[in-house]
């Protein structure tokens, strides 16, 4: 997701909470809320994993102590030549 398009996201999940507290929400207002979430928490997720499988850890002596499910990740997205 671009950046645009997740502020607008945050945004409009921001407008419902803060309409939710003050006055409240229609039925319609409630649904969309509970999707703007859904969206959100999937792409943050999505971006979470892809920032786990990227990272490769180095020991205190210089060693690559990568994860073989993370190498395994890595391999497959064409990150690693090993």
């Amino acid at each position: 997701m671009n950046e645009d398009l997740e502020k607008k996201l945050i945004n409009r999940i921001n407008e419902l909470y803060h309409k939710k507290e003050s006055v409240g929400l229609t039925e319609g207002e409630e649904i969309e809320r509970k999707k703007l979430h859904q969206e959100f928490i999937k792409n943050f997720r999505a971006g979470f994993k892809q920032d786990v499988e990227n990272l490769v850890i180095i020991d205190k002596n210089g060693k690559e102590i990568t994860s073989e499910k993370a190498k395994k990740a890595q391999r497959k997205k064409g990150l690693r030549k090993d």
